[in-house]
């Protein structure tokens, strides 16, 4: 479901980004939306650096520009865990955002860093990546995944 703007920039938030960073360093992955832990406000974190040291913060992003070219870039997705699958998105973007402060920004994007952006930003506007598969590739991966949730979990003592 699509996510509402951020008005107050205020400690709530910091509280918030803290969160959603240790949370998709902890994952680990590279990029959350605020929705994937069940709040609906459009807030990103993103570190494509590898290194796991260069947090990226996007508030109330939107994409302003895509780029004509295409690739395709195999993703995963914290939401659909243990699946990565090919993805064609724009080679670059245009992105407009206000950073922890409310301070207005743009970035243009390309290679991982706008290939993580369309991603985060889709989850904001109610997407997930598998929108983009053909309806047998969804299914499959839903079947899956319904199929993980139902298989019995060992314990031990």
């Amino acid at each position: 479901m699509p996510c509402d703007p951020i008005i107050e920039f205020d400690r709530t938030l910091q509280s918030l980004v803290k969160d959603m960073a240790d949370t998709m360093y902890d994952a680990p992955g590279i990029g959350l939306a605020a929705i994937q832990i069940n709040v609906h406000k459009r807030v990103i974190v993103m570190d494509v650096s590898g290194s796991g040291n260069q947090l990226q913060v996007f508030v109330n992003p939107e994409i302003i520009d895509l780029n004509q070219g295409t690739r395709e870039v195999e993703e995963g997705c914290l939401s659909v865990p243990g699946f990565f699958v090919p993805v064609k998105r724009p080679e670059k973007v245009l992105i407009k955002a206000q950073d922890i402060q409310g301070n207005h920004f743009e970035l243009e994007a390309d290679e991982m860093t706008a290939v993580c952006i369309q991603h985060e930003v889709d989850h904001l506007d109610g997407k997930v990546f598998v929108d983009y598969l053909s309806r047998m590739k969804r299914e499959r991966i839903r079947n899956k995944l319904i199929k993980a949730q139902a298989e019995p979990v060992a314990c031990v003592a």
